[in-house]
C-alpha cells in the first residue's frame, strides 16, 4: 500500500492513460526505464475500458528498478478518468501528464528543465513557433479552430491546452478534485482552472516523434461538434469553479 502524500525523493510522477495500448506499452516503458538513469521516479499506468491485453500487459512490464518505481491502477474508460486517477495516486515534486506512446520522445521534459525559475505549469505545446511537428492541413485547420474557440468561450491566453503538461506535483493534487471532464477535455479544463487562479504558465518547444509520421484526419463533424459543446460546458462551470477554489482559499 502506497502513501500517496508527496514523498520528497521522488522528482518526477509520470502519468501514461491506457486504451488498448498493447502496441506501443512495452516499447514505451524501456524508453523511460533506458531515459530515467538518475534521482528517483514513479510511472502510474493507468487502464481505462481497454478491450486488448493491455491490461495484463502492464502486469508485466511493470518492473520496479533503483531509479522508477511503478503504480498500477484502472478506471472508468475516458482519458480524463484515467489522468485523474493517476494524478491521485502520485507523490513526485513535479508530475508529468503524457501519452502512451511518448508523441514528443522527451524533447517536453528538456525543455522544461531549461526554465529557470519554474512555472507550475511547462505544456509542451504543438502551437510552440518553435516546435517540431508536421500535421495534414485538415488536422491544422481543426487545431486552429479549436484554440479560436478556446480564446472566444474561454478567454484562454495558452495556444496548446491538449499538449503533454509538466506541473508543480503540490497544486496538481490540489485542483484535481476540481477537474471533472471524463475524456480529451481533462487538460483543457485544468489549464482553464489555472488561468483563473493566475499560476504561471509557459509553453516550450517540442519535436513530434518519428514514429509519429503524419498521417490523414480522423477528426469527422461530430467531433467539432463535440468540442463545442464541451467548451460550452466549461464556459459554464466557470462559476461552480470560482465557488470552489473561493471556498478552499477561505477555509
Amino acid at each position: 500500500m502506497h502513501d500517496h502524500a508527496r514523498d520528497h525523493r521522488i522528482d518526477l510522477s509520470i502519468v501514461v492513460p491506457l486504451h488498448n495500448s498493447a502496441m506501443v506499452l512495452a516499447r514505451t516503458v524501456e524508453r523511460w526505464v533506458d531515459y530515467l538513469t538518475e534521482g528517483h521516479h514513479e510511472i502510474i499506468l493507468v487502464e481505462n475500458g481497454s478491450t486488448d491485453i493491455t491490461w495484463a500487459l502492464a502486469q508485466e512490464v511493470a518492473r520496479d528498478n533503483p531509479h522508477v518505481s511503478f503504480q498500477l491502477a484502472r478506471s472508468d474508460k475516458g482519458m480524463g478518468n484515467a489522468l485523474r486517477r493517476g494524478i491521485e495516486l502520485t507523490r513526485g515534486r513535479h508530475v508529468l501528464l503524457t501519452a502512451d506512446d511518448l508523441p514528443f520522445d522527451f524533447t517536453d521534459i528538456e525543455q522544461a528543465r531549461t526554465l529557470d525559475p519554474r512555472p507550475r505549469i511547462v505544456v509542451g505545446s504543438k502551437a510552440h513557433p518553435e516546435s517540431e511537428v508536421s500535421r495534414d492541413v485538415h488536422r491544422k485547420l481543426y487545431t486552429y479552430g479549436y484554440r479560436q474557440f478556446r480564446r472566444a468561450l474561454l478567454g484562454s491566453k495558452v495556444g496548446d491546452s491538449q499538449g503533454t503538461i509538466i506541473a508543480d506535483g503540490d497544486w496538481l493534487r490540489q485542483v484535481v478534485g476540481h477537474v471533472d471532464e471524463p475524456g480529451f477535455l481533462f487538460t483543457t479544463q485544468l489549464i482553464f482552472i489555472a488561468e483563473l487562479q493566475g499560476v504561471s504558465i509557459s509553453e516550450v518547444p517540442v519535436v513530434l516523434s518519428s514514429d509519429h509520421s503524419p498521417k490523414p484526419s480522423t477528426v469527422r463533424v461530430s467531433d467539432v461538434w463535440d468540442m463545442g459543446l464541451g467548451l460550452l460546458r466549461l464556459r459554464k462551470g466557470r462559476t461552480r469553479i470560482n465557488a470552489e477554489l473561493t471556498a478552499e482559499v477561505v477555509e
